[in-house]
């Protein structure tokens, strides 16, 4: 069992990441500045209050354990705005995980990052890029930043995001030519980063995500 660094860990898939984690056995620190707010209980389970910006939060939070997952996200509202926390937060992240002797690492992206942007069918560039255009330009940067590491990385890449319980049934699309959009559990995303940590079938690569895919 991994000792597992959850950063952006109080909701969304770090939350659903957390929980899928501790049913697998792995002791899990949970990083967010809400930790304290993490309403889960297990002995496993170690709540870290922490900004992901700060250098000496991430340095103590990365003391001891066997890899990290990044899966930070923004509120709606910040979308129409510059959005910098993903690159911020990784170019904090990488030397510290460097430093530290850390190796592995699992970050969430999304569809349309990276490579896969031109996955996107022309039906649905527009809007994303007038909604999303902003916050993908910085995770652009952030997977950019953590290709130039040393670190044994897996890009994982949903595509919409639902709520509800995994399902177990999801694709993993680690093809440049299959990839494509489509809906996907935030509670599957967790399974699969979890197996991720567990087997590493994925190391330096990028992976698409979805249950069902979206029409074109």
């Amino acid at each position: 069992m991994a000792h597992l660094l959850v950063i952006g860990a109080s909701q969304g898939i770090g939350l659903e990441t957390v929980k899928a984690a501790l049913v697998a056995g792995h002791r899990v620190r949970a990083f967010a500045r809400s930790a304290g707010k993490i309403a889960l209980s297990d002995p496993n389970l170690e709540r870290f209050p922490g900004d992901a910006l700060s250098a000496p939060d991430i340095a103590g939070a990365l003391e001891g354990v066997d890899a990290v997952v990044q899966a930070l996200g923004v509120p709606v509202r910040d979308l129409l705005g510059p959005v910098r926390l993903f690159s911020d937060a990784t170019n904090v992240l990488v030397p510290a995980m460097e430093q530290a002797g850390v190796r592995r690492l699992v970050a969430v992206t999304g569809f349309g990052t990276g490579d896969s942007r031109a996955a996107i069918s022309p039906l649905q560039r527009l809007p994303f890029r007038l909604v999303f255009g902003r916050a993908y330009d910085d995770k652009d940067a952030q997977e950019m930043r953590i290709r130039r590491s040393s670190l044994d990385w897996t890009f994982v890449r949903p595509g919409v995001l639902t709520g509800g319980a995994a399902t177990g049934r999801y694709q993993v699309l680690d093809r440049k030519s299959s990839w494509r959009n489509g809906l996907i559990a935030r509670a599957d995303v967790a399974q699969f980063i979890v197996r991720e940590i567990a087997e590493g079938g994925h190391v330096g690569r990028a992976v698409v995500l979805i249950s069902h895919a979206l029409p074109l």
